[in-house]
């Protein structure tokens, strides 16, 4: 998905790895205090920007407490969605 690795939850998209930046589904909702968070910038896949979507450069991940926060807001993001 994206041209990258997307982990699902549910059948919606949670996060997942695009070159070594993480891509965290965070929805539109949550997208301005997740841009507020060091190394993330939004992401412009299709050259525009995608609200609800953050990239995350790799220094914004790379402890272990870091890198689960982003996994589980991705995650709690997608569990409230509806199951496809």
């Amino acid at each position: 998905m994206f041209g990258g690795l997307a982990f699902m939850c549910h059948g919606n998209m949670a996060c997942g790895v695009i070159g070594s930046e993480l891509m965290v589904r965070v929805g539109v909702n949550g997208w301005a205090d997740a841009l507020t968070r060091p190394h993330t910038r939004e992401m412009d896949f299709t050259g525009r920007s995608m609200k609800g979507m953050v990239y995350v450069e790799p220094d914004g991940y790379a402890s272990d407490e870091d890198l689960t926060a982003w996994i589980e807001r991705g995650l709690a993001f997608a569990r409230s969605l509806p199951a496809k």
